[in-house]
């Protein structure tokens, strides 16, 4: 039986998505732009969608803005900016009650969709430039987020091992962009890149919840329409072969525990045949508690403080973490190819291959038993350009046979070795 019926409408600039489903007690809107990730636009994405939440023409103040929520029964709205592959993605979401579980006549989701829609394409703006007050006050927000990375040794050895493995890829530009950025960014610079955005991203609107479709889809394609002058959408980046020499580097700092981070390369992306083989291993490898990085890392050697793996399904990434002392890297490092090996070799049971397919569906349906998590895996399919519903990815787990895991096991290859280790006479 289908658990999830997505239908997509071509609207005007844009694709809209629409999920009916009964199974919540809210509609959740969520508004996509997608553009490539590049270095020059990177920092004014970061901060765009932070900017344009806090103020529009006909809410010019937080007092007022925040009134037009409390208006809509305390719908939840929320912005965030992602790197999905070498795209760049703002999300801008709202959570709204649906009027039925209310008594309520009130059309909820048209206000919504309206809040949405003044908040996208009617920004508070003063001759030329966005509110020069709300850009300075989330430059400083910003600023913060970035400096606090550097404080978060696990998020800063991922991205350390991100730069020096994809030195020369659109992959390595940092996600929250740089400080340096900043001081050249100013509502004037800002609103000049917004109505970049607006002409030139791709834009993709999911609804999800319990409505009339029709209507629905009536009343979003009346209310949202953009002049979709070039629609930036490349091709991907080709992928990239790991080195014959495995890069290694070393970086010192006045830290008490070591960051040991590897990065392979897969060559493997979502859509492809052997993704859900992928996925199988990832969990075997380092996905779960029972994973052999796990077990034989962190509980039979005691050389991690964590030991865990995670890929990238839109760049063709393997990434593994681990936490250790720094006296112990050799060992450690020898212990984690150990596994990897072990991989290849199929150093695993059919038990254990049945097991992780199982905690896989367990984690995909657990993740869409939320409507954004539902949301997140449905626009994979944008990302990758491949319509695989998330039902037939369910379906395509199950049927992973040992075997090929084992051959997507051999496709995997050490690219960059990157160690984060207390500086000499340092505290250990």
């Amino acid at each position: 039986m289908t658990r999830v019926m997505e239908n997509r409408y071509e609207g005007k600039g844009y694709d809209l998505h629409i999920v009916p489903s009964k199974k919540y007690k809210t509609n959740t809107i969520a508004i996509k732009f997608k553009a490539p990730l590049t270095r020059e636009t990177i920092t004014k994405r970061a901060l765009l969608p932070y900017v344009l939440q806090q103020a529009t023409t006909n809410y010019p103040t937080a007092r007022s803005f925040r009134t037009a929520l409390d208006d809509l029964y305390g719908a939840v709205l929320s912005v965030d900016a992602s790197k999905k592959g070498e795209h760049h993605v703002m999300t801008f979401r709202m959570e709204i009650a649906n009027d039925e579980y209310l008594n309520s006549t009130s059309a909820l989701l048209e206000k919504g969709m309206k809040m949405l829609e003044e908040i996208i394409f009617h920004p508070k703006v003063e001759n030329e430039s966005l509110d020069t007050s709300i850009v300075d006050r989330e430059k400083q927000t910003l600023t913060q987020k970035i400096k606090s990375l550097k404080d978060d040794k696990m998020s800063y050895a991922n991205t350390r091992l991100l730069d020096e493995m994809c030195n020369e890829e659109p992959y390595r530009f940092h996600v929250h962009g740089y400080e340096e950025d900043l001081p050249k960014i100013d509502g004037s610079t800002l609103y000049d890149y917004y109505k970049q955005m607006l002409a030139e991203d791709t834009m993709d609107i999911y609804l999800l919840g319990n409505f009339d479709e029709e209507q629905t889809s009536t009343m979003v394609q009346n209310l949202f329409e953009r002049e979709a002058k070039h629609i930036k959408n490349p091709d991907a980046s080709p992928l990239k072969d790991a080195p014959q020499e495995p890069k290694e580097i070393v970086d010192k700092e006045n830290v008490q525990q070591g960051k040991l981070h590897f990065g392979y390369r897969t060559n493997i992306l979502f859509g492809d045949d052997d993704y859900y083989a992928l996925q199988v291993f990832n969990g075997l490898f380092g996905g779960f508690p029972s994973s052999k990085l796990f077990m034989n890392v962190r509980e039979k050697h005691s050389l991690a403080y964590y030991a865990a793996s995670r890929f990238e399904s839109h760049k063709g990434l393997l990434l593994v973490f681990s936490g250790i002392d720094p006296n112990d890297y050799d060992q450690a490092k020898d212990i984690i190819q150990e596994q990897m090996q072990a991989m290849k070799a199929g150093d695993f049971t059919t038990d254990a291959v049945e097991e992780t397919k199982s905690l896989i569906v367990n984690q995909l349906l657990e993740t869409m038993d939320s409507q954004h998590g539902l949301i997140e895996v449905l626009y994979h399919q944008v990302l990758s350009g491949v319509d695989v519903n998330p039902d037939k990815m369910i379906e395509e787990v199950k049927k992973v046979t040992k075997d090929e895991v084992i051959q997507v096991a051999n496709k995997i290859h050490l690219d960059t070795t990157y160690f984060l280790t207390k500086q000499e006479g340092g505290e250990a």
